[in-house]
C-alpha cells in the first residue's frame, strides 16, 4: 500500500502550568508519520492539555510543537480533534455535519456530498445522512464524527478519550471500526485513553505520562500485527505489556503518597479509571 509520509508530529520539553500548578513538565516524544500513538496516564495529568496544544487551541510555555517539520502555532485543517463530548452541531443533519468542513475550504458542494455520502456508508451510517444528532445513537455520533473529521483529509487525527461513555459492546464496535479505517488509511492518529487494554489493541506505540506534572515516563512499541484481531487480547505479548503500564501506573501512585492526597488520589482515579476496562487474559 503506497502511503503518503505525512503527519510526524514532534512534542520537544513541553511545559505548561495553569495558574500555580504545573500540569506538564519538559513532555518530550514523537508521533511517527502513519502510525497509531496512545497516550496514557494518570487522572488530571495534561493528556487533554497536550492535545489541545498540538491541535493549536493552547500554547505551551515553554518547549515546542511541530507536525511535519512545521511549528504549530494555531488551529489547522491538518489538525483535527475528536473530543470526548459530541461535538456535531444539533441543528444539522449527519450530513451537513460531515460536508460542513470541505464547504467552508471552497470545495464544490457536489464533491463534498459525494465524498460525505460515501463516509457514512463506509462507516454504517448510510440512510442516516438526513437525520440529526439527537436521532442518533451515542455509537452513531462517534462514527459520524469520525467521519466529519477524515474527510478533510488531516494530516494527524487527536482523539481524545472518544469512545468515553459508550457501554462496552458499543466501544467495542467502536474499535473495530477506528481499527477498519487506521488500516485503510494510515491517517496519524494520536489516541488519549484512560484504558489500557484499548490502548494496546488500538496502538503501534504507547506513550506513558507520569503523575503531574506530568513528563513522559516511557514509550512502549507494541509489536503486534496489523490487521489487528481480537484473539490479541488473549495473547502473552498483550498481557506482558499490559502489566508493564499498570506497573508503571502503580509506581506513580506510591510516589503521589509521598506527595500529599491530593496527587495520590489523582493517580488513583487514574488507576481505577484503566482497570475498569481491563479483561483478564484467559
Amino acid at each position: 500500500m503506497n502511503v503518503e509520509k505525512r503527519g510526524a508530529a514532534t512534542v520537544s520539553g513541553v511545559t505548561k502550568t495553569f495558574g500555580a500548578t504545573t500540569v506538564l513538565q519538559q513532555c518530550t516524544f514523537e508521533v511517527p508519520a502513519n502510525s497509531f500513538t496512545a497516550l496514557v496516564g494518570p487522572s488530571g495529568c495534561g493528556k487533554t492539555t497536550l492535545i489541545n496544544m498540538i491541535a493549536g487551541y493552547e500554547v505551551p510555555e515553554g518547549g515546542s510543537i511541530a507536525v511535519d517539520g512545521a511549528a504549530v502555532e494555531g488551529p489547522g485543517w491538518d489538525r483535527l480533534v475528536v473530543f470526548q463530548e459530541t461535538a456535531l452541531f444539533p441543528w444539522k443533519t449527519t450530513l451537513a455535519n460531515v460536508v460542513f468542513g470541505p464547504l467552508n475550504r471552497g470545495i464544490p458542494r457536489q464533491d463534498a456530498v459525494r465524498q460525505a455520502t460515501d463516509l457514512l456508508a463506509k462507516f454504517g451510517l448510510a440512510g442516516f445522512e438526513q437525520k440529526y444528532p439527537s436521532q442518533l445513537s451515542g455509537g452513531m455520533q462517534r462514527r459520524a464524527e469520525l467521519a466529519r473529521a477524515m474527510i478533510n483529509s488531516p494530516r494527524i487525527m487527536l482523539l481524545d478519550e472518544p469512545f468515553r461513555g459508550l457501554d462496552a459492546l458499543t466501544r467495542e464496535l467502536m474499535q473495530e471500526y477506528l481499527l477498519r479505517v487506521f488500516e485503510e488509511h494510515r491517517i496519524t492518529t494520536l489516541f488519549v485513553t484512560t484504558e489500557i487494554e484499548e490502548a494496546i489493541y488500538l496502538a503501534d506505540r504507547i506513550v506513558v505520562l507520569s503523575g503531574r506534572p506530568a513528563t513522559v515516563k516511557e514509550t512502549i512499541e507494541v509489536g503486534l500485527a496489523r490487521p489487528r484481531d481480537i484473539k490479541m487480547l488473549t495473547s502473552a505479548v498483550f498481557a506482558r505489556i499490559h502489566g508493564r503500564i499498570l506497573s508503571s501506573l502503580i509506581e506513580e501512585a506510591e510516589k503521589a503518597f509521598g506527595g500529599g492526597a491530593e496527587g495520590a488520589a489523582d493517580i488513583l482515579r487514574g488507576a481505577t479509571d484503566m482497570l475498569q476496562g481491563y479483561r483478564q487474559p484467559h
